[in-house]
């Protein structure tokens, strides 16, 4: 497949996976960055198909953090209204309070655990985007882990090319029955 794909889509795709580390200077650069890169030379395949990869990868990810988030903040709170209801429990700006450690010994807990799901987050976009980097400067396709696929292949050529078939079809005239 690398002999087929131009140098230029190789190089292009490349800075296309590359370009989602951007969010870490400007908001949002991940969805940005990409989406115009892949825009401008979606009519190539190759582009096309790593373009679509990369966004429906970092769209995924948005979903995960954010749902790992939810769950995290609503247990947690779950916990401190709990415990919160036996023992003195004050947060202000200053201080943190609780008259014994054992009893948030699950916020704490439950803190811990969150923390590493999202921190194996970070480091599967990390090690997922340099992987499709490498693939594609090789001229290969690569398969993101945990991608739901959101933006799909465009169905209108495929969609036409059924119909006209079932035209055809219709109008051979081998094909008619009375």
């Amino acid at each position: 497949m690398n002999s087929k794909i131009a140098k230029e889509e190789k190089t292009l795709a490349t800075i296309l996976h590359l370009s989602v580390f951007s969010k870490f200077i400007i908001p949002f650069g991940n969805f940005i960055f990409p989406l115009i890169l892949w825009l401008t030379k979606k009519e190539k395949p190759f582009i096309d198909d790593h373009g679509r990869k990369a966004i429906n990868f970092q769209i995924s990810l948005f979903l995960y953090t954010i749902l790992v988030l939810a769950i995290g903040i609503s247990i947690i709170l779950f916990q401190a209204i709990r415990l919160g209801g036996d023992v003195p429990f004050i947060i202000g700006p200053e201080q943190f309070y609780i008259d014994e450690i054992g009893q948030a010994i699950s916020i704490v807990i439950t803190i811990i655990v969150f923390a590493i799901i999202l921190s194996a987050l970070f480091f599967l976009e990390i090690i997922a985007v340099i992987s499709a980097s490498i693939r594609a400067s090789n001229g290969e396709n690569y398969s993101f882990p945990l991608c739901i696929n959101f933006i799909g292949k465009d169905l209108d050529n495929h969609h036409n090319n059924h119909q006209q078939s079932k035209n055809e079809q219709f109008n051979n005239p081998q094909n008619q029955t009375l």
